[in-house]
C-alpha cells in the first residue's frame, strides 16, 4: 500500500490554521494578564487607602488626650496651645519642629493635619498604650505628635508621610505612595455655649481667617497671646473630615473617559474649590502615564473623643 505525504497546499492550510490558533491564544493570554494586573493594582490601591485611613483615624481619636495622672493635669489649661492644627496647600520638611516653617509646592494643593496628645507610662517609650502615627510609644513625660502631609521621595513619587517627635528629634516616615491629593476639613462647633456638635466643616485657611478677625484683650503681647489661646477657633474643633485620592504603581488598560474627582463632593468643590485648591482633581489634566493608573477616592469623618481645652470665639 502506497503512503502519501501532505501536499504543499495542505501544509500551508495547516500552518495558517495553527498560526491563527496561536494568535488567538496569545490574545486571550494578554487579555487575561492585563485583567490580572488591573485586579492587583485595584487591590493594592484599596489596601493602601484603607491602611492610611486607619492610621489617621487612630491618631485623630487621640487628639487632645490629657493624661490626668500628670502632676500638672489639674492646672488651668485654658492658656495652652490648641491640640489640633492644620495647613492648607502646604508640605513640610522632615526635621523642623511640628508644622513650623511650612513649604509651598504641595502636591495638588495637599493639606497638613497635626494632632497633639499626652503620653502615658515611664520614659522612654511609655507603656505602649499611646503611640504616634509611626507606632512609637509616648511617655507621660512628654506630648506626642502625629502629623500627616504629602511629600515627594527621591524618585519624585508623591507619598503620604507621618511626622513625629522621637527621642532623637523630629522625623517622618512614608505611609503609602501614589498620592494624588490629601485634603482635610475641620468640624467647627459655633454654638455658645459649645454643645460638641459640628455646625460646619471648614478648611484650615477659614479657621485662620476667623482667628485673625478676633479682637484680643490684653495690655501687652503676652496677655493678648493668652487671650488668643483661650479663644482660638482651633479649640472648637469637634470632628475631622479627611479625603485621600491615590493611584496605583503602574499604568493599566482603562476603557473609560478621564474622570473628575470631587474629594468632598461636587457642591463643596463648586463653592470653595477656588480657595481650597486640591479638592477637585481632573484626570484629563494629568500626564498620560498618570492618567492610565488605577485610582480610588477614600473618605472618613472622625468625631474627636476628647473635648477641647477651651475656646469661645
Amino acid at each position: 500500500m502506497k503512503q502519501r505525504g501532505l501536499t504543499l497546499v495542505e501544509l500551508l492550510v495547516a500552518v495558517t490554521v495553527g498560526m491563527l490558533v496561536m494568535l488567538l491564544a496569545a490574545g486571550l493570554l494578554a487579555a487575561a494578564n492585563a485583567a490580572y494586573i488591573a485586579q492587583l493594582e485595584a487591590a493594592a490601591v484599596d489596601d493602601g487607602g484603607r491602611y492610611a485611613l486607619e492610621i489617621i483615624t487612630r491618631a485623630a481619636r487621640q487628639a487632645a488626650y490629657v493624661n490626668w495622672e500628670r502632676a500638672e493635669a489639674g492646672l488651668d489649661t485654658r492658656g495652652a496651645a490648641a491640640r489640633v492644627g492644620g495647613l492648607d496647600a502646604r508640605t513640610l520638611a522632615r526635621a523642623t519642629d511640628g508644622i513650623d516653617a511650612p513649604l509651598a509646592g504641595a502636591v495638588n494643593g495637599s493639606d497638613v493635619l497635626a494632632v497633639r496628645f499626652a503620653g502615658t507610662g515611664a520614659a522612654p517609650g511609655g507603656d505602649g498604650s499611646v503611640t504616634s502615627c509611626a507606632g512609637f510609644g509616648v511617655s507621660a513625660a512628654e506630648d506626642g505628635w502625629s502629623i500627616f502631609y504629602v511629600g515627594r521621595n527621591g524618585a519624585g513619587e508623591a507619598e503620604l508621610r507621618c511626622k513625629y517627635r522621637g527621642d532623637a528629634g523630629w522625623g517622618a516616615d512614608a505611609l503609602i505612595g501614589g498620592v494624588d491629593s490629601f485634603q482635610v476639613l475641620y468640624g467647627l462647633d459655633t454654638d455658645t455655649p459649645a454643645d460638641g456638635v459640628a455646625n460646619e466643616y471648614v478648611s484650615a485657611s477659614v479657621l485662620d481667617e476667623r482667628d485673625a478677625a478676633l479682637v484680643l484683650a490684653g495690655a501687652d503681647a503676652p496677655a493678648r497671646e493668652r487671650d488668643f489661646r483661650r479663644r482660638t477657633h482651633w479649640k472648637r474643633i469637634v470632628g475631622i473630615r479627611v479625603a485621600l485620592l491615590i493611584h496605583g504603581s503602574r499604568p493599566v488598560p482603562l476603557e473609560r473617559a478621564p474622570m473628575v474627582f470631587d474629594l468632598f463632593g461636587r457642591a463643596y468643590s463648586d463653592g470653595a474649590g477656588r480657595a481650597d485648591t486640591g479638592v477637585r482633581v481632573l484626570e484629563a489634566q494629568m500626564s498620560d502615564d498618570l492618567r492610565r493608573r488605577e485610582r480610588k477616592l477614600f473618605n472618613v469623618t472622625v468625631l474627636l473623643r476628647n473635648p477641647a481645652l477651651e475656646g469661645q470665639p
